[in-house]
């Protein structure tokens, strides 16, 4: 799969599953349930996206990819806690029905677990993002909140996924017995620091450019006065 389907298929995954749930023919424990097994597919869908995203086995490809990735992937967290605090809507309280809310509820669970997958996977990548930026540390701050008290996360292959990403991410202080499970394959696709920090220069050394370019445009421009026009 080339980088562009793998980008594709990553930022197709930021979207909701859909529950398909009835609020008239189910009751709303009914409803949490259906969701937890749907919840199920949809991890499945993003741990084979990401084996996708590794077999690159390209630091520069990836570096990119997870760029765009995380943007939209906050970008959709930020909107979802907006709708559900609006609503006045309470992780561990009943699952909601409306359409728009529902939506919110999910993005905010499948984007929470999805990130912690990418930072496990990817953490030197991560937090060369995640650092520099106290908004997206406040998001997934509240969005692992949302999920420990949603109830989802407490049983099934993701027990430990939220509190792995917590530690990870410097959330939550890191116990004694701390290890990233994945650590081991992220020496396979980062070999080597020196491979990664060039891969982090180049792709500073882009960014400056854009930022350059978009700074050319916007500058001053010569107007024509109305005797001229």
């Amino acid at each position: 799969m080339d980088p562009v389907q793998v980008l594709s298929l990553l930022l197709a995954l930021l979207l909701p599953l859909g529950t398909a749930v009835d609020a008239n023919k189910h009751k709303r424990d009914t409803a949490f349930e259906i969701y937890k097994k749907l919840f199920e597919v949809k991890r499945k869908d993003q741990i084979n996206a990401l084996n996708n995203l590794i077999e690159l086995n390209d630091v520069n490809q990836q570096y990119k990819i997870i760029d765009i990735m995380l943007k939209g992937l906050f970008k959709v967290l930020e909107d979802s806690r907006v709708i559900l605090i609006a609503a006045g809507v309470q992780p561990d309280g009943p699952f909601p029905e409306d359409e728009k809310i529902k939506d919110a509820y999910s993005h905010t669970v499948e984007n929470s677990a999805f990130f912690g997958d990418v930072v496990l996977r990817f953490p030197k990548i991560v937090h060369h993002y995640f650092d520099r930026n106290s908004n997206w540390n406040s998001l997934i701050r509240w969005g692992i909140g949302f999920c420990n008290l949603s109830g989802i996360f407490n049983d099934g292959p993701h027990t430990q996924l939220l509190g792995l990403m917590s530690q990870e991410l410097g959330i939550s202080e890191k116990s004694p017995d701390y290890k990233n499970p994945f650590k081991t394959e992220n020496m396979e696709f980062l070999p080597n620091t020196d491979a990664f920090q060039k891969a982090l220069r180049e792709e500073e050394k882009r960014r400056r450019k854009e930022e350059k370019r978009k700074e050319i445009r916007k500058g001053p421009r010569i107007t024509r006065s109305r005797s001229e026009l």
